[in-house]
């Protein structure tokens, strides 16, 4: 367990961030409030990725699906929310 906290501090140290003042819990991100969360390149990659390391086409799916890189009825991405 203590590995696991260890490493969060030094991102936090690693980016700047003060672990002390932040309660080794990481601070949410700031953006524009009409800008995606999750940029079309990043959706590109993280599905490259899954569709690597998935064991056959139906895990696959259920992958990109548990992780909101499948479109909804309007189109959109749910990651991208």
């Amino acid at each position: 367990m203590s590995g696991s906290v260890e490493v969060r501090q030094f991102l936090l140290r690693y980016e700047g961030g003060d672990a002390s003042a932040l309660g080794g819990v990481p601070s949410q991100r700031a953006g524009q409030p009409d800008s995606p969360r999750v940029s079309d390149d990043q959706v590109r990659r993280a599905r490259l990725a899954v569709a690597t390391g998935a064991t056959d086409a139906e895990d696959c799916a259920l992958l990109l699906d548990m992780l909101g890189l499948v479109p909804d009825e309007d189109g959109q991405l749910p990651a991208q929310r």
